[in-house]
């Protein structure tokens, strides 16, 4: 690779990282607000469980959304280009969350309240559909053959980056406001710092450029014409299922790991917010920084042993994880989310490229999209919502473990299913693409 190109792709990836962090940010920023506040504010019942649980709710509202935005997005990325749809998302993702700082609260207009916040919960699950199939792909199609785990892992550290600004927003405000200001007003400020965060993403998305692959397969005019979803569906089909599986493990993990502990260490063990605020920060920085390391093992050894390891990983760590928690010792509970977090990355980091190397180009936006989110029904949309009615049912975080575990066992058996992708040729697949459509 030239040094042109590797600013190039360099370009592309920054752009990329940024875009998708201030996504994430918002998406994750209702997930934390779910957990500590939402359910107070906008469901408020006499047991503070099932408010929690109405909360999570409208979080998992936000994933049935997903995938319709994923097959629109993916619809016309893979018709008219990439770029132009991850601008739209991130527009889309910005607007609903700046909106979602300045609603009425339950106390105010009633059950008109919760109303406005699940449609634009609606909203924020739409534009994320189309994000993540976007900001992967672009990544995946700028930069080279032997090195696309690496790159396109970084567009994946976009997760953890957003989740460690918006919790690094949410512990500043824990640790500077007392519960009744942050319960007022004060959670209302990191929904409308999104408004900054979205004028700066767009300024650099917007510099981006086309995706050289789309290019090349628009000028031989081999891109999707008609129905893309209809195409992966008919010719794709189990590379989406592949998709799907491979996701369940990672989605799940990611989300008690990141989620349910905030309502684990605050219910059931009685623990400040801040404890559990903090562990999900300082892991989320370990993970930003090993998930591009797992990408460039997987560049080395191949995309599924790396998955491989961090599915079964898991498996183990879910119950470890717990009984660390149980110790209610500060610095035991940040080591049980860090580590849990780094095996999350080892599913995250290759996964990007992984599944990119799936699909044709013509449908590639469409399949890795809808595959993508669909696993986010069956995962990490309900993920949360498993978890706290096992815990609240069983008074035990042993069906937790064993939930997660059972996750991981589907995600092994995908990741055996699939063939090796490491260093194919996203480029030459376009004319191997085009003498099969004209055979």
């Amino acid at each position: 690779m030239t040094a042109q190109n590797r600013g190039s792709i360099a370009k592309v990836v920054s752009a990329s990282l940024i875009g998708t962090t201030i996504e994430w940010y918002d998406f994750f920023l209702y997930t934390s607000a779910a957990a500590l506040v939402f359910g107070k504010l906008f469901f408020p019942t006499n047991d503070p469980l099932t408010g929690t649980l109405l909360a999570f709710l409208t979080y998992a509202v936000g994933f049935l959304a997903r995938p319709i935005g994923g097959l629109v997005f993916g619809h016309f990325g893979d018709r008219v280009g990439r770029k132009k749809l991850l601008v739209l998302s991130l527009l889309l993702m910005g607007g609903s969350t700046c909106l979602m700082g300045v609603l009425p609260t339950y106390a105010t207009v009633g059950v008109l309240a919760p109303i406005l916040l699940t449609l634009l919960r609606l909203v924020q699950g739409f534009a994320l559909g189309g994000e993540w199939g976007g900001a992967v792909l672009i990544v995946s199609e700028h930069g080279d053959d032997k090195r696309r785990g690496f790159w396109a892992s970084w567009p994946q550290c976009g997760a953890p980056g957003g989740n460690l600004l918006a919790t690094a927003v949410l512990a500043i405000l824990a640790a500077t406001q007392s519960d009744e200001a942050f319960l007022s007003w004060g959670w209302r400020i990191p929904f409308l710092l999104s408004g900054i965060l979205v004028v700066i993403g767009l300024w650099i998305r917007l510099a981006v450029s086309e995706s050289p692959v789309f290019l090349a397969a628009q000028k031989k005019n081999d891109t999707a014409t008609h129905a893309p979803v209809v195409e992966v569906f008919r010719k794709s089909w189990r590379a989406v299922l592949i998709t799907i599986g491979s996701r369940m493990a990672e989605n799940v993990s990611y989300y008690v790991i990141t989620a349910f502990i905030l309502v684990y260490v605050t219910t059931g063990l009685s623990l400040p917010k801040s404890v559990g605020l903090n562990a999900v920060l300082i892991g989320s920085a370990v993970h930003f920084v090993t998930i591009p390391l797992w990408g460039i093992l997987s560049d080395r050894i191949g995309r599924r042993p790396v998955y491989l390891f961090g599915a079964i990983g898991m498996a183990v760590w879910s119950f470890a994880f717990f009984a660390m928690l149980d110790t209610k010792n500060s610095g035991v509970i940040i080591l049980a989310a860090t580590v849990g977090l780094v095996l999350h990355g080892a599913m995250y980091g290759p996964q990007a490229a992984f599944f990119s190397e799936q699909f044709p180009t013509r449908v590639r936006y469409t399949g890795l999209s809808v595959g993508g989110q669909l696993s986010s029904i069956a995962a990490g949309a309900v993920a949360p919502l498993i978890a706290v009615a096992l815990f609240k049912e069983f008074g035990s975080t042993v069906p937790v473990s064993l939930y997660v575990v059972a996750m991981c066992a589907l995600t092994v058996i995908a990741l055996l299913a699939a063939r090796e992708t490491k260093g194919e040729s996203l480029h030459s697949e376009v004319l191997a693409e085009r003498s099969h459509v004209s055979a």
